[in-house]
């Protein structure tokens, strides 16, 4: 097992070239739709936090990137854009050649936005 990396410049610069570029284009389309977003190290992978929670993060492995989306309601919720992909519960796995849409990664990225926030308000309102 490799080390961790310390920062998300340090992993993604531990890559081949082809999953670093496309992890680093995918990176570039989630910063666009939040651009406040906060890019972290959490569970050995580039993650993105916004408002102090998880959103979404990304890796490598040895044959594939992935782009974790973190929710299966999400998942479920674009099952038929998905429809394509080689998925799990809360991840979407695809080639570096082939990378997602970007109008895709928008639409999953503000999906999580929005249930990030439902959920913030319901922890609110239980106080």
């Amino acid at each position: 097992m490799s080390p961790v990396a310390a920062s998300v410049e340090a992993y993604l610069a531990a890559l081949p070239a082809e999953q670093q570029a496309a992890l680093q284009k995918l990176g570039d389309v989630i910063e666009a739709v939040v651009p406040g977003a906060i890019e972290v190290i959490s569970y050995g992978v580039p993650t993105f936090k916004f408002q102090g929670r998880s959103l979404v993060s990304l890796g490598a492995a040895k044959n594939h990137c992935s782009f974790f989306v973190q929710s299966p309601a999400v998942m479920e919720a674009f099952a038929d854009d998905l429809g394509g992909y080689d998925t799990a519960k809360g991840t979407i796995r695809f080639q570096p050649a082939e990378p997602l849409p970007e109008e895709l990664v928008r639409r999953l990225v503000r999906a999580r936005i929005e249930e990030n926030v439902r959920a913030a308000a319901r922890r609110t309102s239980k106080r």
